[in-house]
């Protein structure tokens, strides 16, 4: 799966999570249970931003040591 894919899936999983929990139809258990979800699921997210940021600053890196 291409990573914008895969940080697409990830913030609708959120976006989803996000509804369910503000409408207030979850027990206190499910909602507990959502959260460490969400918690894990931006986890994700953020090591994907982290990789595409690591990446981007090779790929200018290598442009810049190419027009030198």
């Amino acid at each position: 799966m291409a990573s914008a894919d895969q940080l697409d899936i990830l913030i609708t999983r959120l976006e989803r999570a996000g509804e369910q929990l503000r409408s207030g139809e979850l027990s206190a258990d499910a909602a507990a249970t959502l959260v460490e979800e969400c918690a894990a699921l931006a986890a994700e997210a953020s090591a994907e931003l982290e990789r595409r940021a690591r990446a981007g600053a090779e790929e200018s890196e290598s442009a810049q040591g190419s027009l030198l």
